[in-house]
């Protein structure tokens, strides 16, 4: 076995920041009215920024694959060249297409040469899973290196016309024409971008991390579906998929549009982030002292105080100056926005070797957790 190390990090965020008060002129109204759930909804997400692969006008400026692209290219310099990659493992909750996979699109703009690929679906645990996949390819010899990938482009799925023929059928059913808050509570809530790592089997230049261990979680034996697309929730709580609807069905009840249920995310989130990083700790034998960052993966610094207080019923405390987030400013970009925090913290020019770094991410999907450990060398 092989040691594995992040020793490059690069993200890519489309376009300038977006405000708040801007949000509805990318996304447009639907049925010409302001959301009234939107200023809630930001007062306790405390996002003030994000960005959107938009122009304010609602035209796409970039896809999926190609904000990919983009942060992949920062990764190659004279030292380490597209021609050099063995590996490309990409994940996303939104690709641009079903087929093919999101990895081939991405290699497919690359132009380099031929290499391993891997797609990860899911929500924000693609991400991590891309990383899993890479991380255990170069630690076991298959590869002396990985590019991988977290990415999203949401905005357009989340742009008023995606909305209009379920509001025009609410009107002939005469009722009114206001979309559920399920599907209206993301519309403020995610954003657009790309992040990109470089795993080699040795460390390279001044700061390398070092992947000590990676694990994962999934409680959906035990919790129905959260957070879906293409389809919806039945009253026994299974997802019927798009393909079982009539086609009229796919516009008027907007199947395509991302929803989440927000009860069942507000009564299980905190409580499974907290288990689930018990038991990465006890996995590994270690304890939150030797933990000198944390970085939480978080839809809202509302989940914050929720979070700390699960883990305090578990005699865990992390002090608040070992937190470091970034969704203030770039938005929850879902499986990007842990390499956006690493990307961020590896570039700030505060770690000093020995620091050791924890990353928890969740998925709300169906309630799925990864973790990773790593140590500054």
């Amino acid at each position: 076995m092989f040691d594995v190390y992040i020793t490059r990090a690069s993200k890519y965020l489309p376009n300038n920041p977006v405000s708040n008060d801007e949000m509805e002129s990318y996304l447009g109204l639907i049925n010409e009215a302001a959301s009234k759930a939107r200023r809630i909804i930001l007062r306790n997400n405390g996002i003030m920024s994000r960005y959107y692969a938009l122009t304010k006008e609602g035209i796409p400026t970039h896809n999926n694959a190609e904000l990919t692209n983009a942060a992949i290219q920062l990764l190659f310099d004279e030292n380490f060249t597209d021609q050099e990659m063995e590996l490309l493992s990409c994940g996303t909750s939104t690709p641009d297409n079903f087929l093919p996979s999101h990895a081939a699109m991405v290699h497919g703009l690359l132009k380099n040469k031929s290499v391993e690929l891997n797609s990860s679906t899911g929500v924000c645990c693609a991400g991590m899973n891309s990383l899993k996949f890479g991380f255990l390819s170069v630690k076991s010899g298959n590869t002396s290196n990985a590019i991988c990938t977290g990415s999203e482009r949401v905005s357009s799925w989340m742009q008023a016309d995606k909305f209009e023929p379920e509001v025009d059928n609410l009107k002939k059913l005469e009722e009114q024409p206001i979309i559920a808050f399920k599907k209206d509570f993301l519309r403020w809530m995610l954003s657009d971008g790309a992040g990109a790592f470089l795993l080699e089997n040795k460390a390279r230049g001044e700061i390398s991390l070092k992947i000590e261990w990676m694990e994962s979680y999934s409680y959906a034996f035990e919790l129905e579906a959260c957070m879906y697309a293409g389809g919806d929730k039945l009253e026994d709580g299974s997802i019927k998929p798009w393909s079982d609807y009539h086609p009229d069905q796919w516009l008027s009840n907007s199947l395509f549009s991302i929803k989440q249920d927000v009860k069942l995310l507000d009564k299980n989130i905190c409580e499974k982030a907290a288990q689930s990083l018990v038991s990465a700790l006890d996995k590994n034998k270690m304890t939150v002292d030797a933990v000198d960052y944390l970085l939480p993966h978080v839809s809202s610094y509302y989940f914050v105080s929720g979070i700390k207080e699960a883990l305090a019923e578990r005699n865990i405390v992390i002090p608040d100056e070992k937190w470091f987030m970034n969704l203030k400013n770039v938005g929850n970009v879902g499986s990007a926005s842990i390499y956006l925090m690493v990307e961020e913290l590896m570039n700030s020019g505060i770690l000093k070797k020995g620091d050791r770094i924890l990353l928890s991410v969740p998925e709300s999907g169906r309630f799925t957790f990864a973790l990773a450990y790593l140590t500054v060398c």
